[in-house]
């Protein structure tokens, strides 16, 4: 953690608005200006919803999931940004003898456009991509680092600024492109049915949000509820493990702060998932050290 943290210190520049940004948020670099962020995050759950039964499973525990993302966003112009991200993974269970996995997981980019449709009201799109990059087994789970299969993504957002103050409200739908998942087995099962290949279709999927919060030039809250929801797929069997062909679905709500009064700044995350469907109860910790300077000419 201490090498990735030290890397953020390497960049040297002058910032301008010092605002960093995500694929799904309405907040926009200046043209020029590089925000870069190392990001941990820890997610734990010991229940889950096995298909719609809530439960326990005492083979496993807790599992846990810590991640360590590298991610930078460009101003490409002050209404367009590039974005690109990649995260190191690693799960643990407290209990039983499945070992916990490890690695790079799956690099990303996107582009998002802002458009103003009048005072206060903007709009923006967001296309994006994510793609393996290592060799990690993706039917392990719940111990595996990700799905093994790329995403693509397209994102539409409304955002009102409430006149006369910092507070705003951002509405977001988007829908997940996903691809095949290749698999360490020459058959599984979908439901019932034997499927004699080494590959899955991992479902596609459309997700959801609305937020609420407070925006300054140097710090920022905000409270959301997210839904994820896959529009086909199977359900988990009866005492069986997940696979990625499960059809999930989650609702979690959140808040996430910012702190960023010059170059050099941090930001922080709480999410709790309140009901699902094939996934875990999960509760995710998360905290980030940014960096925005100006590329010189």
């Amino acid at each position: 953690m201490k090498k990735l943290c030290f890397f953020l210190f390497l960049f040297v520049g002058l910032g301008n608005q010092i605002i960093a940004q995500m694929p799904n948020d309405h907040v926009y670099m200046a043209k020029k200006d590089i925000c870069a962020a190392v990001i941990y995050s820890n997610t734990s759950w010991n229940q889950y919803w096995e298909n719609t039964l809530f439960r326990d499973n005492q083979n496993l525990g807790t599992v846990s999931t810590q991640s360590y993302m590298l991610m930078a966003a460009y101003g490409l112009k002050d209404n367009t940004n590039l974005i690109a991200s990649i995260p190191y993974v690693q799960t643990n269970a407290s209990a039983g003898n499945l070992l916990g996995q490890k690695g790079i997981q799956d690099a990303g980019i996107w582009v998002k456009q802002k458009v103003q449709i009048s005072k206060g009201l903007n709009s923006q799109f967001v296309g994006g991509i994510t793609v393996p990059v290592s060799n990690y087994v993706s039917e392990f789970m719940p111990l595996s680092i990700g799905n093994k299969a790329t995403d693509l993504q397209v994102r539409g957002m409304l955002t009102y600024q409430i006149p006369n103050t910092k507070f705003y409200t951002n509405a977001l739908v988007g829908y997940h492109l996903r691809g095949v998942s290749k698999l360490d087995r020459d058959s599984y099962l979908n439901g019932i049915t034997m499927i004699n290949t080494a590959t899955a279709d991992v479902p596609d999927a459309m997700e959801a949000s609305f937020k609420v919060g407070y925006l300054k030039w140097d710090n920022q809250v905000e409270l959301y509820v997210d839904h994820f929801a896959c529009v086909s797929g199977d359900n988990m069997r009866r005492n069986d493990m997940p696979f990625p062909t499960n059809k999930t679905m989650m609702t979690s709500v959140g808040i996430y702060g910012k702190y960023q009064p010059k170059n050099i700044g941090v930001n922080a995350r709480i999410q709790h998932v309140l009901q699902g469907v094939n996934t875990a109860q999960m509760t995710t910790y998360s905290v980030g050290l940014l960096y925005q300077f100006t590329l010189l000419k």
